[in-house]
């Protein structure tokens, strides 16, 4: 039994020859040891051994997300990004201009941890979130770009699978506040926060169902706001520290 043929059995509950082991987000795949980028954390030397027993020896999923191509996004037009370094960690700024009103969202990289920091989150208050959802919304959501699964698979052979990414819409819309803005206004502004859920909804619902025609038979993930909210998923510099840390 291969890699693959082992998780298709077990997502199917059919017997297999072992329990299946995948090192989740390390798939051996997507890390590039190679890249001397500052802000790769995969450079440092001792993530090599265990990158290497990643793409040898463990069961591998390999997450994708899938873009879509000529979709209509009439944000776009109103969405600046601006970029700078300071300290060694890179920032980046979203401005949306919303009439007289601009919202503004920031986040911070730093060279040594593969995470993204959210230090300034888009809507601070209801008033920001009204203004949000007066916004246009596209009406077109374009068609499934699916090059992407197609090429991880082919170089995965039956090594793994590709595991197809998105969130929900509670995502979307929760990763909009920081965490008690959220609460607060999910709980008192019930209806202005089912509007803006049913707004995030109608695009994933669209695209969902132009994804699993296009790319029928793959596994999902679907996640929810803890994964921006509740916690941080960060991976340590270096690997030793990793398998420190998972051996606890």
């Amino acid at each position: 039994m291969n890699r693959r043929e082992r998780l298709m059995a077990t997502l199917a509950g059919r017997p297999v020859d072992r329990p299946p082991v995948c090192f989740y987000e390390l798939n051996g795949l997507d890390e590039c040891p190679e890249d001397a980028d500052s802000f790769n954390i995969y450079n440092y030397p001792s993530w090599t051994p265990l990158i290497e027993l990643t793409r040898a020896r463990t069961d591998r999923i390999v997450m994708r997300s899938v873009a879509f191509r000529g979709a209509s996004d009439p944000l776009d037009e109103l969405t600046q990004i601006e970029t700078w370094f300071a300290n060694g960690s890179r920032y980046e700024r979203l401005s949306l201009q919303c009439g007289r009103r601009t919202l503004t969202a920031t986040t911070r990289r730093d060279p040594d941890v593969n995470t993204i920091w959210q230090i300034e989150h888009l809507l601070k208050d209801v008033d920001d979130l009204q203004t949000y959802l007066e916004l246009p919304q596209g009406e077109n959501p374009g068609e499934p770009e699916c090059a992407g699964v197609l090429e991880a698979e082919r170089r995965l052979s039956d090594s793994g699978i590709v595991m197809i990414d998105t969130p929900d819409p509670l995502c979307l819309a929760a990763g909009l506040f920081d965490m008690a803005s959220y609460t607060v206004v999910a709980a008192t502004e019930q209806r202005l926060f089912h509007r803006l859920l049913d707004r995030f909804a109608e695009t994933l619902q669209a695209r969902t169902d132009a994804i699993t025609q296009a790319l029928p038979g793959r596994l999902w993930r679907i996640y929810g706001p803890e994964s921006p909210l509740l916690h941080t998923c960060v991976r340590i510099y270096s690997a030793n520290t990793w398998l420190a840390m998972m051996r606890r």
